[in-house]
């Protein structure tokens, strides 16, 4: 009887410990080491090869209301804002693929349901309206699409934030901006929240207030072995990193 429930005790013990571990959200996918485009439908794959927790990918507002996958407000010299989505696409990836766009990235991603979908809103150019526009389609997009538990929505603009928020209290949602503290995130009803690594290391006191509040912690863009372990040791519940291969290796130790 104490051996079996030892035994039972151990086996608690390492799902535990198993599923409070440090997991990998590829930043705009897995393209640095596998050598294709940032936020392509190709790195989009690698990091679901990779058994990755999570891949991120940024989108922004075109002007016909399409959301385009791009990291910047412009793509190759063209502003995303002020353009419609026929334009933009009419240059390529630099390994042939079109310009995607969010929907055509998502429905992707939502042929498996083991990596999270990181989709970050990118604040519009044209204001803050414009911004809870985009939060509005991404949010209607990812609905329609029956993939919202398998998504997290990021933004640097933080009425973005609010409006996912006021459209549907389930959804999860993180802040990209420093200018919050933990507390402040937890009264405006955020449960998770999502720095810069250099904001965290400059406010040691972070980590420890999220974690009164029960919040959830990412850390961004984690590429160096050094800061990997720091923030392992803290034990935050996510690492973003354009280096998921190393960070993998490292948890793996």
């Amino acid at each position: 009887m104490k051996k079996t429930t030892l035994f039972a005790v151990l086996i608690i013990f390492s799902v535990t410990t198993f599923a409070q571990s440090t997991k990998i959200v590829a930043h705009r996918g897995a393209w640095k080491n596998t050598k294709v485009p940032q936020n392509s439908i190709a790195a989009l794959k690698h990091a679901i090869d990779q058994k990755v927790w999570g891949t991120e990918f940024d989108v922004v507002l075109a002007k016909d209301d399409v959301l385009v996958v791009n990291h910047d407000n412009d793509y190759q010299g063209t502003d995303i804002a002020n353009n419609d989505y026929a334009t933009l696409s009419q240059k390529k990836l630099s390994n042939g693929e079109k310009l995607p766009t969010a929907e055509e990235y998502m429905r992707e991603g939502l042929k498996q349901k083991k990596t999270k979908m990181i989709f970050e809103i990118k604040p519009s150019l044209l204001g803050k309206e414009r911004s809870k526009e985009a939060a509005e389609l991404a949010y209607k997009l990812v609905k329609d699409l029956k993939g919202l538990k398998q998504t997290v929505f990021i933004s640097f603009s933080y009425d973005a934030c609010l409006h996912l928020k006021k459209l549907d209290k389930k959804v999860r949602v993180q802040f990209l901006g420093s200018n919050k503290s933990p507390s402040d995130l937890y009264k405006d009803g955020f449960n998770e929240m999502d720095f810069n690594y250099n904001v965290f290391k400059n406010n040691p006191s972070y980590i420890p207030e999220a974690k009164k509040h029960k919040m959830k912690v990412n850390v961004w863009t984690v590429n160096k072995e050094e800061e990997m372990r720091y923030f392992i040791d803290q034990k935050v519940e996510y690492i973003t990193t354009d280096e998921p291969e190393l960070l993998k290796k490292i948890l793996k130790k």
